[in-house]
């Protein structure tokens, strides 16, 4: 009977241990996952945050795809691009940027 009591604590120990760690494991996880989602919540690829992007378009300027020479005045792709800036439309204008034709 001891034995069996011994055997029985024995494959509680071991088979509650590694349950114990998976859902210290898990709430970690979903701890880091969370602070993820804020981050990639209020900053995107560039490090520009949601407050800097909707700041720039309250002001009414527009997002620059440095690569591609297209200015965007919303839409998707508005702060969003690997490589751009904001500024106004005239300057983008001047600079020789081109409008895109859908936003």
């Amino acid at each position: 009977m001891k034995r069996f009591l011994l055997v029985c604590l024995s494959l509680a120990l071991c088979l509650g241990a590694p349950l114990v760690n998976s859902q210290d494991t898990s709430s970690q996880s979903q701890a880091a996952a969370t602070a993820t989602a804020k981050n990639s919540s209020t900053k995107n690829a560039r490090g520009i945050s949601d407050s800097e992007i909707a700041a720039a378009k309250a002001s009414h300027k527009v997002w620059v795809n440095l690569d591609t020479g297209i200015y965007h005045k919303g839409g998707p792709w508005y702060g969003k691009t690997k490589n751009g800036k904001f500024m106004t439309a005239d300057d983008a204008k001047k600079a020789g940027y081109k409008p895109a034709k859908r936003d």
